[in-house]
């Protein structure tokens, strides 16, 4: 008998794993778990708010007070309203003077400004106890990951799934922010667990917890809706993968009972977190912004509603109008070309299909795909198959559903954390290699390597995880040449800044260009705007400006040409002539420019400044 064949026996069929010592086990998990929660509440010390967490943060306080949930629609509010809490019960400022509404309206940036204004540096430590509110997601992750990949594989597996996601660099970098990017990744994978667990076997209470875990995980982010198809789907398979084993009708029917139960509770405790605001609503009474929801008729002067005058419009939706509008913001977010896409040193005013595979490549640790590929031969070396392959198909096919949805949304391509809700499962996966560490040959060395180089690459650039890259590309220093916006540069280095700033006795003058949703002198700091190379189409709207000898701050964002914040394209790429003499974490690069460097740009370059009522902070 092969040694991955006693292996496989050591797992008894109830799906517990069979160890010698379980207490042990249970203790390194909850090291495991306590260390990244450690390392999650220091970095939320760290960071200053970054691009979206002042309007997710305002979304929360908004739900809580005035019980509606049409500011941040695009994110259902669960995670809203958990990181709000600490706020409420410490007295923030609000400020809802720039609340507006329309079809496709993006107030909650324009407020989240305001928010970070009205309560100024006290909203560093506002922000603080919001994020450390939503450190438990991720816990709840590492755990889930424990669980079923040990239940799967063992023990050993279960140490090293919850291992890769407490030291993910992906993971750490969104699991200290107040966004519902890692609380959707662990809920999402908690839901499939439990409905893993009621495929193996189906009993109404099981299938009562699958529901329970589905409408939590359709609570984070609108990615989970795709559950509410595939699971029907995913069963049906199941049952084909099974139909050797005996079987009445009446079991399959009962299934099928229990399945629809799950669907109604998840349906159900969506529509119970909105209060059921707008539930039933006829489809044909809304305004839509999306193209795809407001028809062409729109442009024609008929109704922005596609299903205005077809038989569906009396059809009432059974979730809350502002998670159905959500959808259609969404939607028009991935329509809206007026955002352009990097890749590589390139913008395009669409995205790429292959953006999140190249992503996917610079961004994990090259270790972690080492171990990739070792589940990849190990699982074809055992030839694994029979019930393990449909537990397997279970556990991925959320995963490859996510990354080809995703990937075929090119409107635009922004965001590697988009995702994010796949990590879990493939961690789950590759943890079976975990198994030939048991055994005295050379792969068992070379999978501890790995493991190692994974955890160290890792740990070697925090707490700037958010900013890592791997070896192939660079590490953070280099990664910029590779992507941008929340893969590098998401504004969370502006305290880093200030840091810097007051270390150099407020080294002035300092002009700064910084990417995020508020002004640094919320937070103390006193600069000016650097000129900006300009086209000659901005010349009758801005001013001849030289630049000046004196220190410079740029969010690599801009520093790659990124337009925003009323910033044209390319603006201030001619810092990429200057050697930086520091840098604010790795999304800020500093330079000192001299005579010299004056008299060699100014020379060569026509610099412009736009006029005060033209330069505002990004508003959507």
């Amino acid at each position: 008998m092969t040694a991955e064949t006693q292996t496989d026996q050591s797992t008894p069929s109830n799906g517990r794993p069979s160890d010698r010592f379980p207490g042990l086990v249970s203790v390194v998990v909850v090291m495991l778990l306590t260390l990244h929660a450690g390392l999650l509440a220091y970095a939320a010390t760290r960071h200053s708010p970054t691009y979206n967490e002042p309007g997710h943060l305002v979304a929360g306080i908004y739900h809580w007070q005035f019980g509606r949930f049409d500011l941040y629609r695009v994110n259902p509010p669960l995670v809203h309203l958990v990181a709000a809490l600490p706020v409420l019960a410490g007295d923030a400022e609000t400020d809802w003077n720039n609340y507006f509404e329309y079809p496709g309206a993006r107030q909650e940036f324009a407020i989240g400004e305001d928010f970070v204004a009205a309560n100024g540096e006290r909203s560093i430590w506002l922000f603080t106890l919001a994020r450390w509110a939503c450190i438990p997601f991720s816990l709840m992750g590492g755990y889930i990951c424990y669980r079923w990949s040990s239940e799967l594989y063992g023990a050993g597996a279960g140490l090293l799934a919850v291992a890769l996601w407490c030291f993910s660099p992906n993971i750490l970098a969104h699991a200290e922010l107040v966004t519902p990017d890692v609380a959707a990744t662990s809920l999402g994978v908690a839901a499939g667990y439990m409905f893993w667990r009621w495929l193996k076997s189906p009993t109404w209470t099981r299938a009562v917890l699958a529901g329970i875990a589905l409408g939590l995980a359709e609570l984070t982010k609108l990615t989970w809706i795709i559950l509410f198809g595939l699971w029907p789907l995913m069963w049906a398979v199941w049952v084909f993968a099974h139909r050797r084993t005996p079987h009445s009708g009446r079991t399959w029917l009962s299934q099928f009972a229990q399945l629809g139960l799950m669907v109604l509770l998840g349906v159900y405790l969506l529509n119970l977190a909105y209060g059921f605001s707008g539930t039933g609503s006829r489809l044909g009474s809304f305004t839509f912004a999306s193209s795809a929801l407001k028809g062409s008729g729109a442009e024609n002067g008929g109704a922005p509603n596609r299903f205005s005058d077809t038989p569906w419009a009396g059809l009432p939706i059974p979730v809350p109008s502002d998670y159905l509008l959500g959808i259609d913001i969404q939607k028009g977010d991935f329509e809206d070309f007026g955002r352009p896409s990097y890749l590589r040193g390139r913008f395009q005013e669409r995205g790429w299909w292959y953006y999140y595979v190249y992503a996917a490549a610079v961004k994990v640790p090259l270790g972690t795909w080492g171990l990739v590929c070792g589940a990849v031969i190990y699982s074809i070396a055992t030839r694994r198959c029979g019930s393990t392959l449909a537990d397997t198909f279970i556990l991925l096919t959320p995963a490859v559903v996510v990354f080809v949805l995703v990937s075929s949304q090119t409107g635009f391509s922004h965001h590697f954390r988009y995702v994010l809700p796949c990590f879990p499962f493939l961690f789950i996966w590759t943890s079976q290699v975990s198994r030939v560490l048991t055994a005295v040959r050379w792969q068992g060395v070379l999978v501890g390597a790995l493991i190692l180089w994974s955890i160290g690459s890792s740990l070697w650039y925090f707490p700037h995880s958010l900013s890592y890259f791997n070896e192939l590309a660079g590490g953070p220093r280099g990664g910029h040449a590779h992507l941008i916006h929340s893969n590098i540069d998401w504004g969370q280095d502006l305290l880093y800044l200030k840091r810097w700033w007051e270390k150099h006795h407020k080294a002035e003058p300092l002009h700064l260009a910084y990417y995020g949703h508020f002004d640094p002198a919320s937070l103390g700091m006193k600069y000016t705007r650097p000129p900006q190379h300009s086209l000659e189409s901005q010349e009758q709207e801005a001013k001849l400006i030289p630049l000046e000898p004196g220190w410079y701050a740029v969010s690599v964002n801009y520093l790659r040409g990124y337009p925003r914040g009323g910033f044209v394209p390319g603006a201030f790429t001619y810092f990429q002539e200057f050697e930086p003499v520091a840098t604010a974490g790795y999304s800020i690069y500093i330079y000192l420019v001299t005579e010299e460097d004056v008299k060699s740009l100014n020379g060569r370059l026509t610099l412009r400044a736009l006029t005060h009522d033209l330069v505002s902070f990004p508003k959507n």
